[in-house]
């Protein structure tokens, strides 16, 4: 049982954390990019969504470059005794890394479908910036911004490529589900196969419902142009 226990509550934990930092760096980004008028804009949207085309493993090794012990920014880190090679906080930048796009694309799409003139009010009525992105802005693009979320949850619990190359496959420790199924298809155990399968798309169907129980209803979202009252 802790065969499959472990390396599920190990996912678990790499995708919550992944699916955190995602949404906070995709949301933040996005409401930028949304609101910068400039050619240049597009450009560093899609730099930002490379990761959503790029193989796994050239994100894995670009991640190997920049924070092995060898790379600038692991070998800073190495002075300060900090390692994030074959540890499971490595699974979860590099599962950040490719659920990053997801929240930003759909993050984006969502505060540019905001109705301007709701903002507009709320400045006229002496609302300041973060009372108009927190009242207005955020809540009417919460939809959009929850499908996003649900995106990077499902594509950070089901990361392999990256999440090896940097991470490693050490039982215990960061071997994730997408890995435990690799490991046991290679050793012939496809009975261990076929459940851990089984659990990731129970697991991943769960949370989905679980998701779209929680997201708030269109009236709901709607209500809040009340706050320009």
């Amino acid at each position: 049982m802790s065969a499959i226990s472990v390396p599920l509550l190990l996912s678990l934990k790499v995708a919550g954390w992944a699916t955190f930092f995602a949404a906070v760096l995709g949301i933040a980004v996005a409401y930028g990019l949304s609101r910068w008028r400039s050619r240049w804009s597009d450009v560093v949207d899609s730099v930002l969504t490379l990761p959503m085309v790029l193989p796994p493993t050239v994100i894995g090794y670009y991640l190997l470059v920049l924070l092995g012990r060898r790379g600038w920014l692991g070998a800073f880190l190495s002075d300060l005794g900090i390692e994030l090679v074959f540890t499971w906080q490595g699974a979860v930048i590099a599962a950040t890394v490719v659920a990053f796009p997801m929240v930003l694309k759909a993050a984006r799409a969502a505060f540019e479908d905001v109705d301007h003139t709701l903002e507009d009010g709320a400045r006229v009525l002496g609302i300041g910036a973060s009372g108009i992105f927190f009242r207005i802005t955020l809540p009417l693009a919460m939809r959009g911004i929850l499908a996003g979320v649900l995106l990077a949850f499902a594509r950070a619990l089901g990361e392999f490529g990256a999440t090896l190359m940097i991470a490693g496959s050490i039982p215990g420790r960061t071997q994730t589900l997408s890995i435990a199924i690799y490991e046991a298809v290679q050793a012939g155990n496809d009975d261990a196969a076929n459940v851990l399968v089984l659990v990731t798309a129970l697991t991943c169907i769960a949370v989905l419902l679980i998701a779209s129980r929680l997201a708030p209803d269109r009236t709901r979202m709607m209500g809040v142009g009340g706050a320009l009252r």
